[in-house]
C-alpha cells in the first residue's frame, strides 16, 4: 500500500455484547477500511500507556520511516532513551483482527489480558491509530488525561442506561 494520510479521530464505547463481541466506533471503521485493505483492525499493546492501540495495515507498511523520524528527532534533543527496538516490538506483532460490516469483533483473550478488560473499551482517537482502553486503567492516568477519564466515564453511563432500557 502506498504511503497515505490516515488519522483517526473522535471516541466512543463499546460494553461487550452477544457472542462475546465489542463494537469498534463508526468513526474509526471507514479508516481502518482504507487503510487496511477490508475489514481488519492491528491490534497491540502501548509502549508506555497501560491501554491497546489500534490501526489499519498501512501504519506497519510506513512504520520504518515513522521510527526513523522518531530517532532522529531523539537524537536531536539529546535523549538517549529512545528504544525503536520496543515500539518495533510493539507495532510489528500487532494481532490483526476482523471486524463485519458493524463493526462487531472478538478481542484476543491475550490483548484482553494485557488491557485489564472485562466489559467495557473506550476508543480515542490518536492520528496515526486510536487507543483502547479499559475504563479501570484509563482512571489511573492521572490529571493530564482528565478529558478522556471525563468523556469515558459519561459514555459509559450513557450506554450503561441504554443497555437498562433494552
Amino acid at each position: 500500500m502506498a504511503a497515505q494520510s490516515i488519522n483517526y479521530k473522535g471516541q466512543g464505547l463499546s460494553l461487550l455484547r452477544d457472542k462475546n463481541r465489542f463494537v469498534l466506533p463508526n468513526c474509526f471503521r471507514a479508516t481502518l477500511r482504507e487503510s487496511s485493505g477490508g475489514n481488519v483492525v492491528c491490534l497491540a499493546s502501548h509502549d508506555r500507556w497501560p491501554c491497546l492501540i489500534g490501526f489499519g495495515r498501512s501504519r506497519a507498511d510506513n512504520f520504518k520511516a515513522e521510527l526513523d523520524e522518531l530517532r532522529d528527532n531523539a537524537l536531536r534533543a539529546g535523549r538517549n532513551d529512545f528504544d525503536g527496538e520496543l515500539l518495533a516490538d510493539s507495532i510489528m506483532t500487532a494481532l490483526e483482527v476482523p471486524f463485519d460490516d458493524s463493526g462487531r469483533f472478538v478481542l484476543p483473550p491475550e490483548l484482553a489480558g494485557i488491557g485489564n478488560v472485562t466489559d467495557t473499551l473506550y476508543f480515542r482517537g490518536n492520528v496515526n491509530f486510536f487507543t483502547v482502553w479499559s475504563p479501570d486503567n484509563l482512571k489511573t492516568m492521572g490529571d493530564a488525561w482528565k478529558v478522556a477519564q471525563v468523556a469515558c466515564d459519561t459514555l459509559v453511563a450513557q450506554e450503561t442506561a441504554k443497555a437498562k432500557r433494552k
